[in-house]
This record gives C-alpha cells, structure tokens and sequence, in this order.
C-alpha cells in the first residue's frame, strides 16, 4: 500500500514537472512569434502596405480608385511582406512610412495667417490644421527632425538654389519658414538683386526670390523656370510676339550663376501642356531652330527630353564643380476628383492617409525622371508617392483669392512641402 501510494506520489510530481516543462515551451515559442495570430496583428499593427497604382501624372484625370487601387488589401501577412522586402532590391524612394507625429509638431493656431506669408501669393482661410501634424519617417532607420539652427550651421557660407515651377517655388517657401518660424527676422537680408532678381518692368514680381542668413553666410533663393530649358524672346523689342522654348539649352539663370550654387533643386512637370505652351506663346527650338521633330512634337516626349537635356548638362559641370550638389525632385501630384481644375474638380478630404499611410517602392511613380539621372552624378529626390498619399493636404477651397476654384495642385503651408525639405536636408 505505501509503494502504490508512493508510487502515486510519483507520478504527481512527474506530472507537475511535465506541465511545468510545456508552459515554458509555450511562453518560449509564444515570445518568438511562431503561435500569434496573424488576423490580430493585422488589426493591431499597421503593418501591411498599401500600393497607389502607378502614374505617370500627366494631365490626365486619375479617380480615386486608380489612385489608391490595391490588389488585394490586408491580405498579406506581416511574414510575406517581409519576405517580399527581403527578396527585393532595395527600394528607389527615400521615405517608406508615415506616423502621426501629433505633440511633436504643432498645428498653427487659428489665427495665424500663414507660414512665410511674406513669401506667398496663395493665403488660405482653412480653420483644420490636422495635416500639419505628420511626418515620415524611413525604414530601417530614424530620420532626424528638422532643426533650423543645425541646418543653418551646416550650410554655413552655402547657397542652395530651388529653380522650377511654382511647386518648386512652394518647396523654397516651406524652407524659408522652416528656417525663420514663419516670422521675418532682421538678420535675414533680400538679397535678390544680387542674382538679378527684381521686377522687371510692366512684370507682377521678380523672377525669383534671394535670402540669405546674415550669421551663417546662407543663401536660399528661388528662380522660376516652369520647363527648365532656356526661353529667348522672338524679338527682344517686342516680347509679346512669343518666346523660343529652346530644349537643348539649361535655362540661363543656371549658365550665368552656377558657379555661386552649392546645391540646386531642380523640378518641372506641370506646364508640360498645350494650355500652357499656347498661353505662354512658347514656341519649341532646338539646335536654335523651331524643331520639326514629329517626336518632340508630343508634349511629354518634349518634357523628357529637355529633362535628359539639362541633367546631362549639369551632370557634365559636376568635375569642374566639385562643390556643388544637385537633386532632381521628382513630380508632385495633383488631386482632382470628380473633374479637372476647370470642371468642378475638388479635394474637400480633411482626413489624413485615409487611403494608407505607407509605401513600398522600387522604383519610382514618376519613371521618366528617375530614367534621366540614372548613371549620373545628379541626385533623385523622390517625393512622389509619398505625397500621394496626402490628399487633404492641398489648398483646396480655402484659398482666399480665386474663389470658385478649387486649387488641388498646390498644398497648403506649413504641410506636405516641409516633408521634402526634410528628406532634402537627410540627404544633406
């Protein structure tokens, strides 16, 4: 009787050891992963990325299905897209992956009138301020916040040059006031007219703005070129006749100021139509000719090849400039639903990466300029993708001139601008 009971005994005690065997087996493959539910991860972790189609953004009408179309939403698993991540090459754009930032950057208060409004022409009436509180942040490692000082001190005795279109111009207000808070500042000097920059005669405004940081030696400044190739009055007594759009030619502001640039941002896209080419009485030369290239006759064949033009150019002056640094920044996308700028076409979204808030590329949405500076020295500042995804960050109706027209082209500011001035000064 002892021995079965001792027996017993035993065999409690052997069972109590087993039991207490698999609960630690269990917590062990718990901890590494192999037993958690994927659907929950799913749910709790906004870790399966989405895939705005590709564009090439022309001025076609894109809806919001093609914008934002995916294959097969949240049906990968966290395992699949890593092992997709791990079997790719590595990915062209330099920022993968939105946060919500929100007590890291403050919304303007309601009353403020604008950011760097000494700078722009484009005043908003908007009452939200949700999309000022995002930033990127880049897979696989920290992107250091943007701070005005270190910036400033790193480009000490510098001068960075923004020369593009009107986004470009936005690009070069959101760094001014990044620099400065929004506020003017006495050390800030308008030094324009140094690089030829003031208002011409019967003009609204110069052709470009200069500042420059009084402490540190630093220069920012913008010039307007919308197709960055080189416009020639037709006759110089009478500029309304029309301009030469000479494709072959970087535009002049470049030839005659490069050697006092140490970083340029490049940029065109947007007035690469028959609207704007008509408008602007721009006729296209090339080798000083008008061209009669039945290839270069195609709008978008023209812009590529004046792109090519002037990134071989300037990749060409990289040896004799071993102090400058030039970036291509890729095309900033518009956002018409429902119609165009002219037929009803709107951007009411107040929401915030309603539609995702990562991306995972490549390669780049905007190809043909990422096929320009292939093989050169010239930087590719990728920033398409990411501002897709930022639909209600555009001016919208809130412009207070121009009423009856919503702007979905150009974003409001402090906003999605700042983020390219951010991945901008990383690369720096």
């Amino acid at each position: 009787m002892r021995l079965v009971n001792l027996n017993g005994l035993r065999f409690k005690q052997l069972k109590l050891v087993c039991l207490a065997l698999f609960v630690v087996l269990l917590t062990w493959r718990w901890e590494k992963g192999s037993l958690r539910n994927r659907g929950y991860l799913l749910r709790s972790e906004p870790l399966v990325l989405s895939h705005p189609v590709k564009s090439n953004h022309r001025d076609n009408h894109i809806s919001k299905e093609e914008i934002f179309a995916s294959s097969d939403p949240l049906v990968q698993s966290v395992t699949e897209v890593g092992r997709e991540a791990t079997a790719a090459p590595p990915p062209q754009s330099v920022v993968h992956k939105a946060e919500n930032v929100t007590g890291k950057r403050e919304a303007s208060p309601p009353d403020k009138k604008g950011h760097g409004q000494h700078l722009s022409d484009s005043l908003t009436q908007r009452k939200d301020f949700a999309y000022e509180k995002f930033r990127w942040q880049p897979e696989g490692c920290d992107m250091p916040e943007f701070q005005a000082s270190q910036f400033l001190t790193r480009m000490q005795d510098k001068t960075i040059a923004f020369v593009g279109d009107s986004l470009g111009r936005q690009m070069f207000q959101s760094m001014m006031c990044m620099l400065t808070g929004g506020d003017d500042h006495s050390h800030v000097k308008d030094v324009g007219k140094r690089y030829g920059l003031v208002v011409a005669r019967h003009a609204k405004r110069p052709e470009g703005w200069a500042y420059r940081f009084q402490r540190t030696n630093t220069t920012i400044l913008y010039y307007w070129s919308a197709t960055l190739c080189d416009l020639e009055p037709l006759k110089r007594s009478d500029p309304a006749t029309g301009y030469a759009m000479h494709l072959d030619r970087p535009p002049a502001f470049l030839l005659k100021n490069l050697h006092r640039f140490h970083v340029i941002i490049l940029n065109t896209g947007h007035h690469w139509n028959r609207g704007k080419m008509k408008a602007n009485r721009w006729q296209m030369y090339v080798s000083g000719a008008p061209s009669h290239d039945r290839d270069i006759a195609v709008i978008w064949k023209a812009k590529n090849f004046t792109i090519h033009n002037v990134v071989r150019w300037l990749d060409d002056q990289l040896p004799s400039h071993p102090h400058l640094k030039v970036f291509y920044r890729s095309l900033s996308p518009r956002h018409f639903f429902n119609g165009e700028w002219n037929t009803g076409g709107t951007c009411d979204s107040k929401d915030p990466l309603s539609k995702g808030n990562s991306v995972f590329r490549n390669r780049s949405d905007d190809a043909e300029a990422e096929g320009a500076v292939r093989g050169t020295g010239i930087k590719f500042l990728d920033i398409t993708a990411i501002s897709q995804l930022r639909d209600e960050g555009h001016i919208s109706r809130y412009r207070i001139r121009g009423r009856g027209v919503q702007d979905c082209l150009h974003w409001c500011l402090p906003g999605v601008p700042d983020t390219w001035n951010e991945i901008l000064a990383a690369q720096l």
